[in-house]
């Protein structure tokens, strides 16, 4: 059995969680877009809320400290913030659960026909066997959907271990017995395209996170134009 390499195999989850991500999105976008037009405009209330405390803080000239301490048991404040709070879980929870659904039907019943892989997997020619190199049984693969969890809640950790030779096992593989291995056909090298889509996709990732930093700088603009002089 021949171990897939971390890139390839991040090249196959990825390509797997566009397919699944894009019909789940389709699905829960309208609730999706109020949920941001809210989660919009409770930011924007703490923001004014927080300026308007610093404009405050200016004037009094109290201690860094002092200053801390109101601020936490400003009703105000508290409001503003629980309103983000609640605004962001409504936002990201429902379209989280639809993915977590949806992911988990994509991945064990692939993986358990007699492909042994998801299509992604299947592209980069990859396929999950078990310590003896035979299909997994039902049980491993969902112990494997759920101990992937834990490979997320290392903050990824749980998937770096799969880039350490020779085994090349993330976490869940290791919990699950399981292994991810290239196809008796599958080149040793990984496709070229795969290479190229892992750049767009972090190309996408930094003009998105721009996007954040420039979208949160016009917020808090707006917020200072707001407060009084």
């Amino acid at each position: 059995m021949r171990p897939a390499g971390f890139w390839r195999r991040a090249a196959a989850w990825s390509l797997d969680a566009a397919l699944v991500a894009l019909p789940v999105l389709g699905v829960v976008w309208n609730p999706l877009r109020r949920s941001i037009g809210a989660l919009g405009a409770a930011t924007d209330t703490l923001l004014e809320a927080t300026v308007l405390r610093m404009a405050d803080a200016l004037q009094t000239l109290e201690s860094p400290l002092a200053l801390a301490q109101g601020w936490l048991r400003d009703p105000e404040l508290l409001a503003a913030a629980h309103g983000v709070e609640s605004a962001l879980s409504a936002m990201l929870l429902p379209p989280l659960a639809a993915f977590v659904v949806a992911w988990l039907a994509w991945c064990v019943g692939f993986e358990r026909t007699p492909w042994q892989a998801t299509p992604g997997k299947r592209a980069l020619g990859l396929r999950v066997v078990d310590a003896a190199g035979q299909p997994p049984g039902i049980t491993s693969l969902l112990v494997r959907f759920l101990a992937g969890g834990l490979s997320w809640l290392t903050l990824n950790l749980g998937h770096l271990l799969a880039a350490l030779p020779p085994r090349h096992a993330a976490l869940h593989d290791r919990i699950s017995r399981t292994r991810v291995c290239l196809a008796d056909d599958a080149p040793a090298r990984m496709p070229g395209w795969a290479g190229a889509w892992l750049w767009l996709l972090a190309a996408a990732t930094l003009a998105a996170n721009i996007w954040l930093v420039s979208a949160a700088g016009g917020v808090l603009r707006a917020a200072l134009q707001r407060a009084p002089g």
